[in-house]
């Protein structure tokens, strides 16, 4: 292990031990590192899916944003780091398969080079702000990307400073009468963006990047219920099928820069058909997993790369729903 003052780094090579490791670890974490970045040196194949499997602990336990570098021989290799739990996957900037992963997964989960230095700041104290009489302020969790708003919870000034320490978002747990960090037990941790206060002082607004689900019945927002809605559901399964086909076969006539729907057309059939099966291949193992967010992800891959197929072949949706009433 070799660590500065705010970016501790764990080299996994092949026979490591993971008690040692672990070790190192919540050294990190009670010490004044603010991330850890997992270095995957591991040669052979069954070390390496012991890293995988300990870079997911560390995720779990270290309770510090958690990078990952190193083994990536394919776009697979990013997902599985990805899915550990790294909040970013780290390659250098050379790697063939670093133009793909970007526009798979986004730039700021896919870096290039070596890991910027990012400092968790907030421009309000404590002090600023107006609890209720229990010491506690309301937080309104956001998703950054998004926007949509994924739960409620409170914050004491313990928990304030904690989450600005440690780039995790951590509350005080009414119920339990305790410090709770989000995620510490299911491993959907949610990594602070900005943190706000309203006019009044007695509110917060989070942004975050939230991996995994938000809600504890899975959902990936606590505000999954609708009780009033003006107007037509936004998330009509139908509608989204299509308005997604229709940007695919725009992007097919209307090549833009960067895209990797026309990364796929460039490359031909035989590249659209291998992603469909690495895809296909990708959900069945997805299903096998008891965390349901990961199948959603395959089977979203799935769908889309099918859909790549379906305009390269120029094949509709009604073509497909025609079929499908035929059999009925």
């Amino acid at each position: 292990m070799t660590s500065g003052c705010e970016i501790t780094t764990i080299q996994l090579q092949d026979g490591f031990s993971p008690d040692a490791v672990m070790a190192c670890v919540y050294t990190a974490r009670n010490g004044t590192a603010k991330a850890i970045l997992t270095e995957d040196l591991t040669t052979e194949d069954s070390y390496h899916e012991q890293a995988v499997g300990l870079i997911r602990r560390i995720a779990k336990e270290g309770m510090l944003p958690v990078y990952g570098k190193g083994h990536v021989r394919r776009l697979e290799d990013v997902k599985k780091l990805l899915y550990a739990g790294c909040i970013a996957v780290l390659l250098p900037e050379e790697h063939p398969v670093l133009p793909e992963a970007q526009a798979r997964f986004g730039k700021d989960r896919v870096l290039a080079g070596d890991m910027p230095v990012q400092e968790v700041s907030s421009s309000v104290t404590w002090a600023d702000c107006s609890p209720d009489e229990k010491g506690l302020v309301p937080c309104i969790v956001q998703e950054e990307t998004t926007g949509e708003v994924l739960m409620l919870a409170y914050m004491n000034e313990e928990a304030f400073y904690l989450t600005l320490q440690t780039g995790r978002m951590t509350y005080w747990s009414r119920s339990r009468q305790e410090i709770w960090v989000k995620g510490l037990t299911s491993g959907h941790f949610q990594f602070i963006r900005s943190l706000s206060l309203d006019c009044d002082g007695d509110t917060l607004l989070a942004k975050v990047r939230q991996l995994g689900a938000a809600c504890h019945t899975g959902n990936h927002s606590c505000f999954y219920r609708d009780l009033y809605r003006l107007g037509h559901p936004a998330a009509d399964p139908q509608k989204v099928l299509q308005d997604v086909y229709a940007v695919i076969a725009d992007r097919k006539i209307h090549p833009r820069e960067g895209s990797y729907t026309n990364y796929l057309f460039d490359k031909g059939i035989d590249k659209i058909l291998k992603k469909v099966g690495e895809e296909a291949a990708e959900t069945i193992i997805a299903a096998k997993n008891p965390d349901r967010t990961e199948s959603i992800y395959e089977i979203a891959d799935l769908l889309y790369h099918l859909m790549v197929l379906m305009c390269e072949k120029e094949l509709t949706w009604d073509d497909i729903a025609g079929e499908l009433a035929d059999r009925e």
